[in-house]
């Protein structure tokens, strides 16, 4: 067990409590200054580029890695210096990390063999955890038997078997091909939404973040920048470096802003919120069409105003400028999202 806080901030509906947690490897600050509060029950995405911070911080929770300052709460209680095995929390990596020479049912209790379980229970208690995530009459295959879908199911069944408070979850999906990294992200969502335990999810793929998580932080450089709900994320970024990494934006600079909205500072502009017309209006921008990109259910339209190129998404069936075509860019103002932040 964790050892009790009588010192605590949070109450016991915080799963995962960072206060002012710093990871350091020499110069380098991995984590810095970090402060974040997960919530009992939710699906919590950390989000960001490579070596910006999630991973590692990921690795604080399971207890892989312990806090250089700061202070870690799981559940109300203090987990620095905890052993990983004294966590409850359960981890499934990205290599999901099976024992190839078990078959399946074997990699799915071995928790329940390295705290002693008996035998029969630890199977009966393993066919349970294989039907939880769609894999019945899987139990004697091995591995290298599976597909990489299969495997990832798993990975997820023996990290639930233990009932973990919970459950840490680290690109699970980057090896799958992207019809089954969609599948598996509804049933990853719908088996969070059954079970009712915390999620914490970790991504460089907006798309998975955005579709699965109650709230998202988006980490750089070892901080977290901005923390919200996935639509606050991509309607309202907090930065330049939020609203161009969560999703494609028009990043409008603030002479632009004053012309066409009378405000200051930078602003964010969602392709799809742009509109092309070939009349001039009030308040729009002249532009010529430099090139189209078809994507199937849109196509994505960039154009140059004067040095400034913005990026249109038109719906598939929506009238196309030809390259080299005079347009004007029009938007509905409250599209237009001032951010708090240039960087």
């Amino acid at each position: 067990m964790l050892a009790p806080n009588s010192n605590s901030k949070v109450t016991m509906t915080s799963a995962v409590s960072f206060q002012g947690v710093s990871r350091h490897y020499g110069s380098v600050r991995a984590v810095d200054e970090v402060d974040l509060e997960i919530r009992e029950g939710e699906f919590f995405a950390m989000l960001g580029p490579s070596g910006s911070g999630k991973t590692t911080s990921l690795r604080l929770i399971a207890g892989f890695e312990q806090p250089t300052k700061g202070h870690i709460e799981i559940f109300g209680q203090t987990a620095e210096g905890i052993p990983p095995y004294r966590r409850n929390v359960n981890t499934v990596f990205q290599d999901y990390a099976l024992f190839p020479h078990l078959n399946v049912i074997d990699n799915v209790a071995y928790g329940l063999m390295v705290k002693g379980v008996a035998r029969a229970e630890r199977a009966r208690a393993a066919v349970e955890a294989l039907a939880l995530v769609q894999l019945p009459g899987y139990s004697d295959r091995r591995p290298g038997q599976l597909s990489g879908g299969q495997r990832q199911r798993v990975a997820l069944a023996r990290a639930l078997i233990n009932k973990p408070k919970v459950l840490l979850l680290d690109e699970p999906l980057g090896a799958l091909d992207l019809k089954l990294r969609e599948q598996m992200q509804e049933e990853l969502k719908a088996l969070q939404q059954s079970l009712g335990i915390t999620f914490v999810f970790v991504t460089h793929d907006q798309g998975e973040a955005l579709s699965m998580a109650d709230r998202v932080a988006v980490f750089n450089a070892g901080r977290i920048v901005q923390i919200g709900s996935p639509l606050d994320i991509y309607s309202r970024p907090a930065s330049r470096f939020v609203a161009d990494f969560v999703g494609s934006s028009n990043i409008l600079p603030p002479d632009i802003v004053r012309r066409l909205a009378g405000q200051d500072g930078w602003a964010s502009l969602r392709p799809e919120m742009v509109r092309l017309t070939g009349t001039a209006s009030d308040g729009a921008l002249q532009a010529r069409v430099v090139s189209t990109s078809y994507l199937g259910s849109t196509t994505r339209v960039t154009v140059d105003a004067d040095g400034l190129r913005l990026h249109a998404s038109l719906a598939a069936g929506t009238p196309l400028p030809a390259v080299g075509e005079t347009v004007f860019i029009n938007f509905d103002r409250q599209n237009l999202h001032i951010m708090e932040g240039e960087q």
